[in-house]
């Protein structure tokens, strides 16, 4: 850690304790650095301080007064910036950025510049008098020109984009960057607001994934809402770089590698009316032919439903399910399509089994929630902690409920089994098309059928679909021909009237505000068991479940269309 100045300057002999007392009063009353204070004052000179700064800071010093600076380099960065982080650009040398500043330790500041120019940023130091005469000779009274003409696309993408930066704080490990404040700052620092207003705009508009996509000649910035992704704005393609660096930035990313995918995440606080809340933004940043895509998925805890009766069970699928989820062992699988839904079914299940004394351990790539009272462990591949790794030490710990994230291969496939087998509850997830095929799937991962009719309790399928909005919901006038081919019976349509959203401001003219849940539950019964054994395939699973009261994904579906949560459309692009 560096020396305090003023430390520094008493060791040194060079100020007594009365004139480095009448200092720090003067720069109490007048503002400013305690360096330029003792300079005003005539204690000190520039080249006196100048050299006591580089051996404070351990970097080389600069006499601005004795060096031309190149214009066109001084205004590699915006004048608000420079004014800002009082640093100012002193010489390129190809990919390397040498920046005077006063305080060589901000790295808030060099990682600003770094985005800004895309450049490696050497810091220098340079007293504070220096720096300020130099603002003001390379960058004049009508500083900030440079910028201007940025900040003024950046203005015109905010009003595409329908916010601002405000009210959104970046949180970053233990220190906050306030983006609030960014606009009553102007126009600085003009893509930092940009991507603060992104993120804003996306928690408010509900999006669940943020895509930033740069293609040859265009630039598109899509959100998922509702499981649709939705274009909302096209910024310059000028500004692709720095968009992307900045999300780097912030979520802790090497932006100098653009040849390899690269993780991370970023921490948001949003100001809510009811109180501010934090949100996870999960980072994925891809290379592609021109340039590097970034999806952000949001993890938002108040989008989080716990409670199962809201999910859209059916009351009799929803009976099924408690009652297999409070077994004391045996295994539930919930099976669906990335996306439809599996994570909160189980954070849901879990929070009903709950208890202070049972013993729940989850393993989960990544872990997207943080449960109370839950042990949780984040899985990692490049290590050695894998799934199957997690489960066999998850056995020593003294579990009664374990999550598995998912069961990827036969290894964590037969540890689940066995720990389901020997009094575990089991939960975890699969990635098929429908209930019945899940038998199917454990059986081709090396699963033995016996083991498997005998640890599954129950599997539950699921989508997705989105809610008709109910500002604007109206019938649907669909021909009684295309009800029966989305799998009506001719009994239904005399009281059948579907419905579907017409459009408005609520909805984004989409006429769909929200998703509810499609489940097909498959309690597994004697009669299923013995056909599990017998090495039935998944239609005649499929055949004696529904004769057993197993609702399928469609009529779960149609249910819905009855009583107009959704529409056939819906139903029909997300089942068979």
């Amino acid at each position: 850690m560096a020396v305090r100045l003023g430390e520094l300057l008493l060791r040194e002999k060079r100020v007594t304790p009365a004139q480095l007392q009448e200092a720090v009063n003067f720069q109490r009353v007048n503002g400013g650095r305690l360096g330029a204070s003792l300079v005003r004052l005539g204690f000190l000179s520039d080249d006196d301080i100048t050299s006591v700064l580089s051996r404070q800071y351990g970097v080389p010093a600069i006499n601005l007064h004795e060096l031309e600076v190149d214009p066109g380099v001084a205004r590699l960065i915006p004048a608000e910036t420079a004014a800002k982080y009082n640093a100012i650009p002193v010489a390129r040398n190809g990919t390397t950025l040498t920046l005077a500043m006063t305080d060589p330790t901000n790295v808030f500041a060099m990682d600003d510049v770094k985005f800004m120019t895309g450049l490696h940023v050497d810091p220098v130091v340079a007293s504070d008098t220096a720096i300020r005469e130099a603002i003001g000779k390379y960058y004049g009274k009508g500083a900030g020109l440079n910028g201007t003409k940025t900040a003024d696309l950046v203005s015109r993408a905010l009003e595409d984009l329908g916010t601002d930066s405000e009210g959104l704080e970046v949180v970053a490990d233990a220190e906050e960057i306030d983006a609030s404040s960014l606009e009553r700052q102007g126009g600085e620092a003009p893509v930092i607001r940009l991507v603060n207003a992104l993120l804003l705009s996306a928690i408010q508009r509900g999006a669940s994934d943020i895509h930033i996509e740069p293609f040859e000649k265009e630039m598109r910035i899509r959100f998922r809402i509702d499981g649709v992704l939705q274009p909302v704005m096209a910024p310059p393609l000028k500004f692709r770089d720095a968009i992307v660096s900045r999300v780097k930035i912030m979520a802790r990313l090497d932006i100098a590698e653009k040849r390899l995918p690269q993780d991370g995440r970023v921490k948001a606080r949003f100001a809510d009316p009811g109180g501010a809340r934090e949100i996870d933004f999960r980072v994925s940043v891809l290379p592609t032919l021109f340039g590097e895509k970034v999806v952000m998925r949001l993890l938002d805890p108040g989008q989080l439903r716990l409670d199962m009766g809201r999910l859209g069970f059916d009351p009799s699928a929803l009976a099924k399910f408690d009652r297999a989820i409070r077994r004391p062992w045996g295994m539930v699988l919930v099976t669906g399509p990335t996306g439809s839904g599996k994570t909160n079914t189980l954070y849901s299940a879990l929070s009903q089994v709950n208890q202070p004394g049972v013993n729940i351990m989850t393993a989960e790539d990544p872990v997207e929630f943080n449960l109370s009272g839950i042990n949780q462990v984040q899985v990692r591949e490049n290590i050695g902690l894998s799934f199957a790794a997690s489960l066999r030490s998850f056995l020593r710990q003294d579990p009664n409920i374990i999550l598995v994230g998912e069961i990827r291969d036969g290894e964590t496939a037969s540890i689940a089994v066995k720990a389901a087998l020997t009094g575990h509850l089991v939960l975890s997830t699969l990635h098929t098309n429908d209930a019945p095929s899940s038998i199917n799937r454990l059986v081709n991962m090396g699963v033995e059928p016996f083991l498997v009719s005998n640890s599954i309790n129950l599997i539950c399928a699921q989508r997705l679909v989105r809610r008709n909005c109910e500002s604007c919901r109206q019938p649907d006038p669909i021909p009684h021909a295309g009800l029966l081919d989305a799998g009506f019976q001719e009994a239904d349509l005399a009281h059948l009237k579907p419905m579907r959203g017409k459009g408005c401001d609520r909805c984004n003219q989409t006429g769909y505000k929200g998703r509810v849940g499609l489940f097909e539950v498959m309690e597994v019964t004697d009669t299923l068991r013995e056909l599990i054994v017998s090495g039935a395939n998944a239609m005649d699973l499929r055949r004696a479940a529904e004769a057993d009261g197993m609702v399928p994904l469609r009529q779960a579906g149609l249910r819905k269309v009855s009583e107009g949560l959704t529409s056939v459309e819906e139903v029909v692009r997300e089942t068979m």
